[in-house]
């Protein structure tokens, strides 16, 4: 009987990143998806469910999961700020020369 491997997201991800389109591809949206991945971590963090953390941002539960998803398009400040509240934290942007 075969035995199932696991392999873990950073494995998997390091896999994909070997490939050069999809290594550019990401990075193009690494931005949204790491702020995911914040907002994620810390409402786990707090023991907090999607509708828990919306209720304290003042926002709906299907924006949560659109914000967590990495997929929101324009997401504003004050929604952040909403959001970064209700975790206890505060948004911080930066702006990164090109070149």
């Amino acid at each position: 009987m075969t035995e199932t491997k696991w392999v873990t997201f950073d494995e998997m991800k390091a896999t994909a990143l070997k490939d050069t389109e999809f290594a550019r591809e990401y990075e193009i949206l690494r931005e949204e998806y790491e702020l995911a991945r914040q907002v994620i971590e810390l409402r786990k963090q707090r023991n907090m469910t999607q509708k828990e953390l919306a209720a304290k941002a003042g926002t709906s539960q299907p924006a949560i999961a659109r914000l967590e998803s990495g997929h929101y398009q324009n997401v504003s400040m004050s929604f952040m700020r909403k959001i970064g509240k209700a975790l206890g934290a505060q948004p911080t942007i930066h702006l990164k020369v090109q070149g």
